[in-house]
């Protein structure tokens, strides 16, 4: 059996926000994102979206690295109109 070159494939979703003003620092590490800045009502707008995205992709029995770039777009119109981000 010959080792494989192959390097497993990797994604991570990265939230970045600028409009605080309050003096917080905040970041959040999940699973295959990472999000930094941002207000506290943005922050939380940012955290949510990440989590529903990947919610969607554990029912649907797929990582983030493997989902097509067009299934991921649907699921990210989706979950920004529950969220209120599509408005």
């Amino acid at each position: 059996m010959r080792a494989s070159n192959q390097q497993r494939k990797s994604a991570a979703m990265l939230g970045v926000a600028f409009d605080n003003d309050d003096g917080h620092t905040r970041l959040t590490k999940g699973k295959n994102f990472v999000l930094c800045g941002g207000s506290q009502e943005t922050h939380g707008v940012m955290q949510e979206t990440a989590v529903k995205i990947n919610e969607h992709l554990d029912k649907r029995g797929k990582r983030l690295e493997d989902v097509p770039i067009g299934e991921l777009r649907q699921i990210c119109r989706d979950v920004s109109d529950s969220v209120g981000g599509g408005q």
